[in-house]
């Protein structure tokens, strides 16, 4: 697969990953939910990269047992300098947790926060040309779930540099309520309003990216989660040509499940 930089392509996500407390089991369980293979990844092999029909889709990794943070679902957004995004967003009150840190197969990445406290990555480096949110195996689309989708929106749009005229960029629109991103005329981000709450107890009601992987079929899919340890945290729910429902994977990762109906 020919590799495009985080140059080509910058301000869009580029990828999404998983910090599992049991990598192995977190494997199983997204191979049987959504199909996924897994193969060695260039970081080592505390790091794997799952694939569908031939195409990397996300990236599997091994949590530290002495880090007691969240296990999540994280996209990363791509950057032409990650030390540059890095002190823009801590300019703009967000935080960096992670890094910047150089990794040896290439690329340098940081994980980081916004100001809501939302947990996202920025990369700098190779990126897969066959990867891309809402086309093939990638994940159909991000959600930011957040207090203020307007103000978000202005961190964003000034750390990641969208909607600003230069050649490649991402395109924002405000559409029902929700700004829409956009790379290359299609919507791959939704920022939504809602009530959601930094220090609520529970994390689905936190600020926070959520990912939507699609699958053929729902409920075989659903059953195969709930089979391998773990639970619906919402009914299943239609809207156009969707029907959706989110999940809880066996290490308290938040996803969704989305299917098209005919």
């Amino acid at each position: 697969m020919a590799e495009m930089t985080t140059k080509d392509v910058f301000g869009a996500p580029c990828w999404v990953n998983l910090m599992a407390r049991d990598m192995a089991g977190a494997q199983r369980f997204y191979g049987a939910v959504v199909g996924w293979e897994f193969r060695p990844a260039r970081l080592g092999g505390e790091f794997s990269v799952a694939v569908l029909d031939g195409v990397p889709v996300a990236g599997i990794g091994a949590l530290a047992s002495d880090l007691g943070v969240a296990v999540a679902w994280t996209p990363y957004f791509a950057v032409d300098d990650v030390d540059v995004a890095a002190s823009r967003i801590r300019e703009r009150s967000g935080t960096v947790a992670v890094g910047p840190v150089s990794f040896p197969s290439g690329g340098r990445a940081a994980l980081v926060a916004d100001l809501e406290g939302a947990v996202f990555g920025i990369w700098d480096g190779p990126v897969s040309s066959g990867w891309r949110v809402g086309v093939g195996p990638a994940p159909a689309w991000l959600e930011l779930r957040t207090r203020n989708a307007f103000d978000a929106a202005l961190f964003y749009g000034e750390v990641l540099e969208w909607a600003t005229g230069r050649a490649g960029c991402c395109e924002v629109s405000y559409e029902q309520d929700q700004v829409v991103l956009r790379q290359g005329g299609e919507p791959v981000a939704r920022l939504n309003s809602g009530p959601v709450e930094m220090a609520a107890y529970t994390p689905h009601t936190r600020p926070r990216w959520h990912v939507h992987f699609r699958v053929p079929v729902l409920e075989p899919a659903v059953e195969a989660a709930v089979s391998l340890g773990g639970r619906a945290v919402s009914e299943v729910a239609s809207a156009g040509h969707e029907r959706s429902v989110t999940l809880r994977d066996p290490d308290g990762a938040l996803f969704t499940l989305t299917t098209a109906v005919e």
